[in-house]
């Protein structure tokens, strides 16, 4: 089979321990473009947050948001926002629990509190400012993505009484939200479906919980050698770890650079 695209997550995958792109992986990603495949990053960061690494490795197709939020080229290609109506029950859920929550749109994000401890741990892992304070916010614009703040043993209530969401784990604090229908699967899908593209041609490259889908919807799935340990088993493959250049050697063992 010849690929024809490969998928990157960012956090990770595309960015080492030290929150840089790797030399090797600037090189692997400029020949990748050189031999004529088509580059992509799916991850669960929204385009605002992305937008770093994709200008910087000069990536202009994106799937956000777990799926939810997709781009090739400027031009919005697949979303899925929540309905408002699920995000005001999930708020108030919350509220009384005392779980702080920040929404995500298009083009920005704001917690429901003001300067919250967790919040703030939780963008400082992504080396990324923490969202101001905005009341209701997802009442003012179309919402892809939540972070609801409560720990594992406090998840149970929220996954059992809102079935038209999924949730994601990626920190000890906090759950992704994400509508049901959206996920990096559902995302590549929506872009292969673009580019004329079948999943046997597309290669995925990620390390979290997030990315089950993702590697077992492709044609050749790829775990980095820090992937968490219950994604390696959806995976085709395991490349070197994200410090010891996992992504040109995964690519060089593939053939495609």
């Amino acid at each position: 089979m010849t690929f024809k695209i490969v998928f990157f997550d960012i956090d990770g995958t595309l960015l080492n321990t030290k929150h840089v792109i790797p030399a090797a992986t600037q090189e692997a990603v400029r020949r990748l473009k050189q031999n004529g495949v088509q580059v992509a990053i799916a991850t669960g960061r929204s385009p605002y947050h992305l937008t770093p690494v994709a200008e910087q490795l000069g990536i202009d197709t994106f799937v956000s948001f777990n799926g939810s939020y997709v781009v090739s080229e400027g031009k919005v290609i697949h979303h899925t926002p929540f309905s408002a109506a699920t995000l005001a029950t999930l708020e108030a859920m919350a509220d009384r629990n005392g779980h702080p929550m920040v929404f995500l749109s298009a083009d920005n994000c704001y917690a429901n509190v003001s300067g919250h401890p967790y919040v703030i741990e939780s963008f400082d892992s992504l080396r990324l400012p923490a969202p101001s304070h905005r009341h209701r916010y997802w009442e003012e614009a179309p919402i892809y993505q939540a972070f609801l703040y409560c720990s594992k043993e406090e998840e149970e209530p929220y996954v059992g009484r809102f079935h038209e969401v999924s949730y994601v784990r990626w920190h000890k604090r906090v759950l992704d939200v994400l509508p049901k229908s959206g996920s990096k699967a559902k995302g590549i899908e929506a872009a292969l479906r673009h580019f004329g593209f079948s999943p046997d041609e597309a290669v995925a490259f990620g390390d979290g919980l997030n990315d089950r889908e993702m590697l077992s919807y492709v044609g050749m799935g790829i775990a980095m050698g820090n992937a968490h340990e219950e994604l390696k088993p959806f995976a085709a493959r395991i490349t070197r770890h994200v410090d010891e250049d996992g992504i040109h050697h995964g690519l060089t063992q593939l053939g495609l650079i």
